[in-house]
């Protein structure tokens, strides 16, 4: 099995940064993605940054310039620097992973969730 653990969030004013971090541990045989979505109350969850094993990485048009991602294939964690925060960006931050376990047959995996919050 495959565990994700994340850690980060928190009650941060407007303007202000985070660093959210999810470790992913288990019998992982391949690791494929991993990324971060994001929850608002009464919204659908949305995708807020995809980063692959090789780096690239895929940004929600709502955070491009403001967020980053990244990636340490060597201790498979994924990381979000969130900076000059919006009240917006208020949400349950959800670290996704996509993990083989055994050849050939990666599968979604989900985070608990960590709570974001920005005050104006």
């Amino acid at each position: 099995q495959v565990q994700l653990v994340e850690s980060g969030g928190g009650l941060v004013q407007a303007g202000g940064s985070l660093r959210l971090s999810c470790a992913a541990s288990g019998s992982i045989f391949r690791l494929y993605t991993m990324g971060w979505y994001r929850q608002a109350p009464g919204k659908q969850r949305e995708l807020v940054a995809l980063i692959t094993n090789g780096g690239s990485t895929n940004y929600a048009n709502s955070v491009k310039g403001r967020f980053t991602g990244s990636m340490d294939t060597a201790k498979n964690t994924v990381y979000l620097q969130m900076s000059s925060l919006k009240p917006d960006d208020t949400a349950v931050y959800y670290c996704n992973a996509v993990i083989a376990t055994v050849p050939l047959t990666p599968r979604n995996y989900w985070g608990q969730g960590t709570q974001v919050t920005v005050s104006s």
